[in-house]
Order: C-alpha cells, then sequence, then structure tokens
C-alpha cells in the first residue's frame, strides 16, 4: 500500500464527498450514461443525506459499480469504496481514482485485513461506503445474489453504522456478467431500488460473534435479494447459491479458458 497515498478526509462539497477528481470523472461518465442508458431509479429518500452509512448492493457486472455511483451521486452522496490495487495502478485511471478518495486493498492475501481499517476510518469521518457484501460478481447461473462474506454485516456491527440494501438490474444487459464486451443500443434501462435500512439491532455488540456475523449478512442479503425480487417479478431459488462451498475460484474471472 505504500506506492498509494490514501485521502481520509472528511466529505464536504455536493453531492456530499465529492472532490475535484470525483467531478472530473462525473462530467465524462454521466452524459454517456444518458446515451446509452434509461434509468428507473427508486427509494432514494432512504439514503441519509449527510453522516456515515453503508450502502450495499447486489453485485452482476463490472459496470455495476459506475451505476451504482451514478445513482448516489445523483442522488447527494459521492460514495468511497474499497477497491482491488490492480485497477489503481491502470495508468491515468488509477491516478483519477485514487485522487477520487478511493481506497486500494490486496484481496485474498494478509493485506485485505487491512481494508476494515480503512474503511472504519472513512466511517468515521463521516462518509458514505459502498460495499458489495458478495465480494465478487455473482457466480449464480441466474444472477441471483450469493451468499456473502461477513465483512459487511462485521464493519456495520463494529462502528454502529446503518445500512442501507440496494439493488440493482440491467448493467448485465450492457456488459454481461463476467465479460468485457459492450452491448450499448438499443439502449438498456437500469433499474435500482434502494431500501430502509437493514434492522441489526438482534447482533448489536456481536462484532465479533461468529454466528452472528453470519446472521446478520444473511439478513443484509435477504433484503437486497426482496428487492431485487420486486426488480424482476420473480422469486430466487430455494437454494443460495453458496461459494464457499463451490468449486468455482473465489475470486477472479472464472469463465476464463484456463490452461
Amino acid at each position: 500500500m505504500a506506492q498509494f497515498k490514501v485521502s481520509y478526509a472528511p466529505p464536504s462539497g455536493y453531492p456530499l464527498g465529492t472532490n475535484r477528481a470525483f467531478k472530473f470523472g462525473t462530467r465524462v461518465l454521466i452524459p454517456i450514461f444518458n446515451l446509452v442508458m434509461k434509468r428507473d431509479w427508486k427509494g432514494a429518500e432512504n439514503i441519509p443525506a449527510t453522516g456515515r452509512v453503508i450502502v450495499a448492493s447486489n453485485h452482476m457486472s463490472y459496470l455495476d459499480v459506475l451505476v451504482f455511483t451514478h445513482f448516489l451521486y445523483r442522488n447527494g452522496r459521492a460514495p468511497r469504496y474499497l477497491g482491488k490495487s490492480g485497477v489503481f495502478k491502470v495508468p491515468v485511471i488509477g491516478k483519477i481514482i485514487l485522487a477520487a478518495g478511493q481506497v486500494p486493498v490486496e484481496r485474498e492475501t494478509s493485506d485485505a485485513k487491512k481494508a476494515v481499517d480503512h474503511a472504519k476510518i472513512l466511517l468515521e469521518k463521516g462518509h458514505m461506503l459502498g460495499v458489495y457484501p458478495e465480494g465478487t460478481l455473482t457466480r449464480d447461473p441466474q444472477l441471483w445474489p450469493m451468499v456473502a462474506k461477513t465483512g459487511c454485516a462485521r464493519l456495520a456491527l463494529a462502528t454502529d453504522t446503518p445500512v442501507i440494501p440496494i439493488a440493482q438490474w440491467g448493467s448485465q444487459l450492457i456488459v454481461p456478467n463476467y465479460t468485457k464486451k459492450l452491448s450499448l443500443f438499443p439502449r438498456k434501462t437500469i433499474i435500482i431500488r434502494a431500501g430502509k435500512p437493514v434492522d441489526l439491532s438482534r447482533w448489536k455488540g456481536k462484532a465479533e460473534d461468529p454466528q452472528a456475523l453470519i446472521e446478520a449478512t444473511a439478513e443484509i442479503m435477504r433484503a437486497i435479494t426482496v428487492l431485487l425480487e420486486e426488480i424482476r417479478g420473480e422469486k430466487r431459488p430455494e437454494v443460495i447459491f453458496d461459494p464457499h462451498t463451490s468449486d468455482l475460484p473465489r475470486t477472479g474471472n472464472f469463465k476464463k479458458k484456463r490452461k
């Protein structure tokens, strides 16, 4: 992490948490999004205008984070994310997202534990933290949310931070699951629903209790899945895909041909 200079400056400006680099990115991307996407966005009234908050969403496409950020930015918040460090090494783009306040982490390594420390500082400063509890794109064949990692719940309970569940659908029509191919036209509709804060009161003070974290994580994912069921007009499968018991790799593009 030494090669990256992470900023923990408290959120300011409007949308709250924005800065020059963040605004530069939005000025480039939002006009493009408006050309190739239609919006069906509801539930913004559930997003706190100020104060620390975790927004947790399902994850289907490499495009998700940009669409998610557009939704939050349009509704008054400029979120922070913990992203895999490789993205921050990409020329020009890496410097822009680092300057925009995003935080690089090494996934699936001992340094990954430092991500919690970074996240706690951001929340203490009053930021909105964007989280994909599954930790990677869903491996479920029908793109339903998987059994998630417990990091989001642990962070919420340890910092007493509200979690807003958000479901999105449509980004996978533009950039399909585990591909970088683009399908821009005809214009696709991005559907987003933000729900009320997840009730985690049953597990308050149990951030180090493994069973409590499993249960709280399931509650967060249940809230996200219910919103997605409303969007899709169907019920999720009875058996939830569990990457912990699957033979598929935990990270990376499992659809790539392997030698």
